[in-house]
């Protein structure tokens, strides 16, 4: 299995017991290139581009409290064309990287911690934290953009050889949150941002050029903590959740979340370049909602599907002191609850409905990108393991019919998040694959996985095995090669 180890980063981690430290959430500290490895069935010749995949990887010994998110961003790449495959890993030289790279130390404390005991000023909705870019994956403009789940500075690389070109200049002062949304259609990549100045949120649009074309205002009535958002083909929405900051302990410096059941979900719309007095609001029911799917207009109304969280903030899971059964539990799909919802919104009546579509634990879900914005037929959730945070399969949904079918990973196989890798010149929706990367606990490797999205239950096309095992994480996109040649594109 010709295998490239590029570089060995040093580490300050001393061994430990932590449950996102170890198993398959072990850290990686090597960095690796690979081609011509070990494959278990047939690589297609149909599919071209490459699934991104980022994760967190603690260089060093948390000041204090550790959570899995204060993790480094490493991105994993693999490169599909004519049937063959190529492995790349790196980690994101961020800002605070580096700076902790020349001190040999952390600096920063991390979300679980009080932010007081960072020794440097931070970044982030926080103001304290460090930007590990960790948290999610998109490729637009001809690069891959790495962001931070509570904003930080959006950090490009190649798609292909992982080539860094630091931050990007057009980010605002604000940041720019995890879960920018690309629009493969126009080639505009939609973002948001938050904090705890008013007006609480922003939103912008970037083109194909990768220039800041659009940025506004959204006024919220106090610190918010949104993740994600959504688009149609003519619209853009955020939310407002009654998940979020407790004011009384933002007085005394403490970022301590809580749910106010009696506040609703509430909805900006807006058109894609609107002005704040454009925007429309609407009400649901009250929860919290980590990832929407989605969304498209149907007449006079926009349907908006996403994973409606039943305990937004869940009991602290037993067995362990009270503050890292909390953490635990909020890491834990099982504890919060998240079922595939679906929201319908009136652009004349103002008036909201809802509808669950599913029953089932899901989340982190996945769809065909090139109809994103659009009515969509099939959606890709993924299944988890109760008490942790890890994916054991995938659904797929087809939401014309209500009918679903599922793959599991296996025992002891964690996967992660699994877009939908088109084929070249595919005829449907469904024509294509879903892209895993699996730690493989049993073996102590990793391999990347391909299903035929048409026929999930029938297994892996491949499975193509890793130079190294490598750890969990959160988010990862598909793009395909056509998508990614923007001649036009200056890096930052």
């Amino acid at each position: 299995m010709p295998a490239t180890l590029v570089q060995h980063v040093h580490s300050t981690l001393k061994e430990n017991d932590h449950p996102y430290m170890n198993g398959a959430w072990t850290p990686n500290f090597d960095e690796y290139n690979a081609t011509d490895m070990e494959v278990i069935g047939e690589i297609p010749s149909d599919i071209d581009g490459v699934y991104v995949r980022n994760t967190e990887n603690p260089v060093h010994e948390a000041i204090g409290k550790y959570h899995p998110f204060d993790g480094d961003g490493m991105v994993h790449i693999m490169r599909f064309e004519d049937g063959k495959a190529e492995y790349r890993n790196r980690f994101v030289r961020t800002k605070g990287f580096d700076e902790e790279a020349a001190v040999g130390h952390a600096l920063w404390a991390g979300i679980a911690e009080n932010p007081n005991k960072s020794l440097r000023p931070g970044w982030g909705a926080q103001g304290a934290l460090k930007d590990s870019s960790s948290t999610d994956v998109v490729v637009h403009a001809g690069k891959i953009m790495s962001t931070f789940y509570q904003c930080g500075e959006g950090y490009r690389l190649d798609p292909y050889t992982l080539d860094q070109f630091g931050p990007e200049s057009w980010v605002p002062k604000g940041g720019i949150s995890a879960h920018p949304k690309v629009d493969e259609a126009t080639g505009d990549m939609l973002f948001f941002n938050y904090g705890k100045d008013a007006p609480y949120m922003n939103y912008g649009v970037v083109g194909p050029d990768n220039k800041l074309k659009h940025y506004i205002p959204v006024d919220l009535p106090g610190p918010r903590l949104p993740h994600d958002m959504a688009f149609t083909e003519n619209y853009s929405i955020m939310a407002d959740l009654p998940l979020f900051w407790d004011p009384e302990g933002l007085k005394v410096g403490y970022h301590t979340s809580k749910f106010f059941r009696d506040i609703p979900t509430r909805f900006a719309i807006v058109p894609r370049y609107g002005n704040p007095e454009d925007i429309k609001w609407f009400e649901a029911a009250p929860t919290y909602v980590l990832h929407w799917m989605n969304a498209y207009e149907d007449g006079d109304e926009i349907v908006l599907d996403g994973y409606f969280q039943e305990s937004p903030y869940p009991k602290p899971l037993e067995g362990m002191p009270p503050s890292a059964g909390l953490m635990m539990a909020f890491l834990d799909e099982h504890s919060f609850k998240p079922k595939l919802h679906r929201w319908r919104f009136n652009l004349k009546t103002g008036e909201t409905k809802e509808q669950r579509l599913d029953d089932r634990v899901l989340e982190f879900g996945s769809f065909n990108q090139k109809i994103a914005g659009r009515y969509g037929r099939y959606l890709y959730s993924t299944t988890s393991k109760p008490g942790w945070f890890l994916f054991t399969g995938v659904v797929k949904h087809d939401l014309e019919t209500g009918k679903s079918w599922s793959y599991e990973f296996g025992k002891g196989r964690y996967g992660s998040e699994a877009p939908f890798a088109p084929r070249i010149n595919a005829k449907t929706e469904d024509d294509g694959y879903i892209v895993s990367f699996i730690t493989d606990m049993n073996e102590n490797r990793s391999e990347c996985v391909l299903l035929d999205a048409a026929d999930i239950e029938a297994g892996p096309v491949c499975r193509i095995i890793l130079p190294h095992r490598i750890s969990s994480g959160t988010h990862a996109c598909w793009a395909n090669a056509s998508d990614i040649s923007h001649p036009g594109y200056k890096t930052s």
